[in-house]
């Protein structure tokens, strides 16, 4: 199999304030995010970053989708390194985080041209696509109506579709269906399906069993900034549910639930 996402030994730390450390009821002043964090992504599959709050997760992709960098490491998307060629990745990817947050002064339809023009897609193209996505998730009839005046369901929906309206083969999803409510998960997850059946290599994160379960192919669980196990779903969960495998593991790396 083409491996299309590789990341080598990332190590991430951030500094932390005073209120942060009391927070964290800790004396130091940095934080290890990530250490020596390595997985692959293989071409056409689903894999999933399974982990609690905190976990990682977030910085992992945020450091795919070249928000911020590493401190030591790096990641190779399509033969693309993040530190090398920040820009040629963005243009590989789509990317969707709740950190997304929309000017709630303009409509879906000035904000999916934007987005469009921003990557370059052709007119015509961008027809096509606009038809496609605003249909399939029901923006169109809402196409011209501001942000600010959407419910949160179909907030996420429109990010959703500026985050691909590229048509990019490489998808990289924070938390996909986070305080959605469960028709608009359904909504979100079964569009997940469908990109993995148009071989599109999808990166997720999620603290949610089901999901991974669902539609993930393999699944690498980060417990405090380390990757603990990283395989199928298959072998990971060795004939047990996800949850029960999740956290046997959690126990035998971490030593315990609190």
């Amino acid at each position: 199999m083409e491996e299309l996402v590789q990341v080598h030994g990332l190590k991430k730390t951030f500094k932390l304030s005073a209120r942060q450390q009391k927070l964290e009821k800790t004396g130091e002043k940095r934080k290890v995010a990530l250490d020596d964090l390595s997985f692959t992504a293989y071409r056409g599959e689903v894999f999933g970053l399974l982990g609690p709050n905190g976990a990682g997760k977030t910085t992992t992709l945020r450091i795919l989708a070249t928000l911020i960098k590493p401190d030591e490491g790096d990641a190779v998307i399509d033969g693309a390194s993040v530190l090398a060629a920040p820009e040629e990745v963005r243009g590989k990817i789509g990317f969707l985080t709740s950190e997304l947050k929309l000017e709630e002064f303009f409509t879906p339809n000035y904000l999916f041209d934007f987005f469009a023009d921003l990557h370059g897609v052709p007119a015509e193209e961008k027809a096509v696509r606009r038809k496609e996505l605003f249909e399939r998730f029901g923006i169109d009839r809402f196409a011209e109506v501001k942000v600010g005046n959407l419910s949160t369901g179909m907030k996420q929906k429109v990010s959703l579709v500026v985050s691909l309206v590229h048509d990019p083969d490489i998808i990289i999803f924070d938390e996909p269906t986070n305080g959605l409510d469960v028709l608009t998960a359904k909504v979100v997850t079964d569009f997940l399906v469908d990109l993995k059946g148009q071989g599109k290599t999808i990166i997720v994160s999620t603290h949610i069993f089901s999901l991974i379960e669902k539609i993930c192919d393999r699944v690498g669980i980060i417990l405090d900034g380390h990757m603990a196990v990283c395989d199928s779903l298959e072998a990971v969960t060795a004939g047990k549910s996800l949850e029960d495998r999740f956290f046997e593991i959690y126990e035998e790396k971490v030593g315990g639930i609190a």
